[in-house]
């Protein structure tokens, strides 16, 4: 791991192959990359491939759809923002925000 003089210097700039990695590697370390997964349902990205014309293969993810959505609950009296998907969405408005909040907190999600 490298110093954290070089990380402050401004012309330090790692070579161009470690570019990408060492960016996400110093993110993750300053907590700045929210996790893409669902609170409702738990559902994250997948991986796979991209498929070209010559049918070569190059790896890629499968994003899940995470909104942040912020949700009245009228039994607390408060707003409470969820990170949901967007079927999870659906799923709040068919159950209702009360019960998807109170399974919530007997799982132990934090929001």
């Amino acid at each position: 791991m490298l110093p954290s003089a070089y990380l402050r210097r401004p012309s330090y700039k790692p070579p161009k192959l470690f570019q990408k990695r060492f960016h996400l590697l110093i993110v993750r370390m300053m907590g700045f990359v929210m996790a893409r997964r669902c609170q409702l349902t738990g559902v994250v990205g997948r991986s796979g491939n991209n498929i070209s014309h010559s049918h070569r293969r190059t790896k890629r993810r499968f994003e899940v759809n995470i909104q942040t959505k912020r949700y009245w609950v009228p039994s607390e009296q408060r707003f409470v923002t969820l990170t949901v998907s967007t079927k999870a969405i659906k799923t709040i408005d068919r159950r209702g925000v009360d019960a998807v909040v109170k399974e919530l907190r007997a799982r132990g999600e934090k929001f």
